[in-house]
């Protein structure tokens, strides 16, 4: 069983072991706690399918809690110790402008205010040498003044504390002692990568939601074992894995984007099934659309991202996150997008939603705004009479009457204003999707289209239209793709640690117990979540660039003892990649890793060619 939850919808979806026919439910999402809406569906669900609770022995849980926390700044009251000198790291980032144009720059308010930053005296350098003893007094003072303050949640985050944890873990030790209510989140731990602003943010963000992902796992399990479901509960990661609930609660910034990396993963299956490997997953649902591109059947994963952006569409406007995510984007609107006029009295949708509660006007729950939906309806693309499989009656005067009131100004009709909105989120979408395939060097001409997510099929083809796309897939349960996609999720972890030296100078032993920490962590992750140890298996990479570039190229290196023909391989393999991607290679130029990385992970699932529930033979409807 498999269960996504979204903004607007959460999706279950149910499939036999000895069944190649999925059954699946779709429910308006709960609030404030969204685990009401998944226990009733799973009730539901299961008892419609005559399936007892105690049947299901495999349960994968995609969610947008940790995102919508983020963007909502709704976590928990956070305390941060750092560097002496450091407090302010947040709030000047990395001086960039993501808009050099706008004079009136905002950007993104960091999730700890000042007053809640503290210092400690302390000291590494880039080797991991202690240059300062951690003045432990001041971290004790800090834990003072974070429970007068009623501080739920620590982040530590020292200077270089991925080349020696040392005095994290000391600081460690005295929050544990003072606070030992509180949650706590150790940079080494959460992002022991190199670039201080990311990491401190990264830190940041995962104490942030810690409390209540926490909360929310264990109240959800609780839930399930009453509902009479005792498989253990496994959650979908932002890379396209999975792993067990107690890992998902220490690392939830790992959540980020999770539940859209399912949707990912489900247009890869279809697409393989009609013989297909250049993929363009479309996945709108009712908040957001998002697009990943794959050209061999595999989506490429970056350790790059960011979440809550000032500016949706602008790169640079959110909160840099150092965790390894599917490298989507996100490219438009959502079926509960709010359609609206703007300052200059045009018409823009989004990125404001109507969400599940009141919805869309057309639900008739007091929703008043028109949205894509109700465009949708009222064009007569969606029928009203059928909505969520009958159970839903769709009230296409309240939309008309909504779009009209949003016309009047313009002097248009609600069809008129229909169509200009469907026209509009549809050019939006196709541009957004341009650009992000000619940032990768790609010609998306020649990619087919799978269109998942409620109302991704809806403006599929609108959408492919524009980018002279000539091929889209609309899989038979496109609605719960995203919760069919986790069923196809392997149980895996990445890991990762920044050690910076030229190629020339790499030092092999120390490299070869930085792969043996970080394989026999991933090991002990994904034994947990049950992966038989003959099943493990343990993929390297390493992020190499020229000295003196500010990005890296990431390459495979090679399992076991690396050895003297370690670094040809190394610079073999950075080469080829870097001629792949920029035409050449730059001779006579010294080459440097950067981090090295590990992914764990256990066998793919195996999955037939599977269909989805059998139409209602007396639904028919023409627009």
């Amino acid at each position: 069983m498999a269960i996504d939850i979204g903004g607007t919808f959460t999706d279950l979806v149910v499939l036999a072991n000895d069944s190649e026919s999925l059954a699946v439910a779709k429910i308006l999402t709960s609030y404030p706690d969204p685990s009401q809406a998944v226990l009733e569906g799973l009730e539901r669900l299961l008892k419609e399918q005559s399936v007892h609770p105690g049947a299901v022995d495999r349960l994968i849980h995609g969610t947008t809690l940790v995102t919508n926390t983020l963007i909502e700044r709704s976590g928990s009251r956070t305390g941060l110790i750092t560097t002496r000198g450091f407090r302010d790291a947040l709030e000047i980032g990395r001086e960039g402008r993501y808009d050099i144009y706008d004079l009136f720059l905002e950007l993104p308010e960091p999730l700890v205010e000042r007053r809640l930053r503290l210092e400690a005296p302390e000291r590494m350098n880039v080797r991991g040498e202690i240059l300062e003893p951690l003045n432990t007094d001041a971290v004790s003072a800090a834990c003072a003044r974070f429970i007068e303050e009623k501080v739920d949640t620590v982040a530590v985050c020292f200077l270089h504390a991925y080349a020696n944890p040392d005095h994290e873990l000391k600081a460690a030790e005295v929050v544990r002692e003072m606070m030992p209510d509180a949650t706590l989140s150790l940079s080494h731990e959460v992002a022991p990568e190199l670039r201080e602003y990311d990491r401190t943010s990264t830190t940041v963000a995962n104490a942030y939601v810690q409390p209540l992902a926490e909360r929310y796992m264990a109240g959800l399990e609780k839930g399930l074992l009453a509902a009479g479901v005792s498989a253990p509960l496994q959650i979908m990661l932002s890379n396209g894995g999975i792993c067990s609930a107690e890992t998902a609660a220490a690392f939830p910034v790992r959540l980020v984007e999770s539940g859209p990396c399912g949707g990912a993963l489900a247009a890869a299956y279809w697409a393989k099934q009609k013989g297909t490997e250049k993929v363009l997953a479309f996945d709108m649902g009712g908040t957001t659309a998002k697009a990943i591109l794959s050209g061999e059947g595999v989506f490429p994963i970056t350790t790059e991202s960011e979440v809550a952006r000032v500016y949706r569409f602008k790169r640079g406007s959110g909160l840099p996150l150092l965790v390894p995510v599917m490298d989507m984007i996100e490219i438009g609107a959502g079926g509960g997008s709010i359609a609206r006029l703007n300052k200059m009295g045009l018409p823009a949708v989004g990125p404001e939603s109507s969400g599940s509660v009141p919805g869309p006007a057309c639900y008739g729950q007091g929703g008043v705004q028109p949205t894509v939906t109700d465009a949708d309806l009222a064009l007569g693309l969606l029928n009203p009479d059928y909505f969520l499989g009958g159970q839903m009656v769709l009230d296409i005067e309240t939309a008309r009457r909504a779009l009209s009131d949003l016309g009047g100004s313009l002097e248009m009709d609600h069809d008129q204003m229909a169509l200009g909105i469907y026209r509009m989120v549809n050019e939006n979408m196709a541009n957004a999707a341009r650009v992000h395939a000619a940032e990768r060097g790609i010609d998306i001409r020649g990619y087919a289209m799978v269109a998942t997510g409620g109302a991704g099929p809806v403006h599929a083809c609108g959408v492919a239209e524009r980018l002279s796309i000539k091929k889209v897939i609309v899989p038979p349960v496109a609605g719960v793709g995203s919760a069919f996609g986790l069923m196809l999720a392997p149980i895996s972890f990445d890991f990762a640690r920044s050690y910076v030296s030229r190629l020339k100078n790499l030092d092999l032993v120390r490299l070869n117990r930085l792969f043996s920490e970080m394989e026999e962590a991933g090991v002990d992750v994904v034994a947990e979540a049950g992966v038989k140890a003959g099943d493990i298996q343990v993929e390297r990479l390493a992020d190499v660039r020229y000295v003196g570039q500010g990005h890296e190229i990431r390459i495979a290196v090679s399992s076991g003892a690396l050895g003297d023909g370690a670094t040809a391989q190394i610079k073999s393999a950075f080469e080829a990649e870097y001629t792949r991607v920029y035409g050449r290679i730059c001779e006579g130029l010294d080459i440097e890793a950067v981090h090295w990385r590990v992914r764990v992970h256990g066998p793919e699932p195996e999955m037939g060619e599977v269909s989805g529930p059998a139409p209602d033979p007396g639904v028919q409807y023409r627009k």
